[in-house]
């Protein structure tokens, strides 16, 4: 799995309630582009976010899934943008001093994004990981609270 971190100054649950906002998932995660639907119980193992991916009139419409989940901690999900394939990504919250240390590791599980060298698919996902905690961070600290 590829790792990138960022400490973001404020406590564990403040960073979650994002997380467990649906909704939100298209102001931080690079590539999503349009959120369509968000399951009742999202972020309930088996819930799903219906997103697509991509740039007008090119986007894909799928969806993510959870996989695990304990709320205030880490949240497991697997991404799917077929018919590129599949991705597992799990976020995991730590307290640290200066605030929350969120990593996020993520590895291609299925479809074409597979056949990309390693050295290539670690330098993409590193680019785009690290911008996606860079807006996480942006959306955890700006925004007014998620009701």
């Amino acid at each position: 799995m590829i790792e990138v971190s960022r400490v973001i100054p404020t406590d564990p649950d403040r960073v979650f309630a994002v997380l467990a906002d649906g909704w939100s998932y298209p102001l931080w995660v690079v590539g999503a582009t349009h959120m369509r639907s968000v399951d009742p119980d999202w972020p309930a193992v088996g819930s799903k976010l219906h997103h697509s991916v991509g740039i007008w009139p090119l986007q894909i419409e799928d969806n993510t899934e959870v996989l695990a989940v304990e709320p205030g901690r880490m949240l497991e999900l697997r991404a799917r943008a077929w018919p590129a394939g599949t991705a597992r990504v799990r976020l995991t919250l730590d307290p640290v001093p200066e605030g929350t240390l969120v990593t996020m590791a993520e590895r291609s599980e299925s479809g074409p994004a597979r056949l990309v060298p390693w050295p290539m698919e670690s330098y993409l996902l590193k680019l785009r990981n690290t911008e996606s905690l860079e807006r996480l961070s942006a959306v955890v600290m700006h925004r007014g609270p998620v009701k």
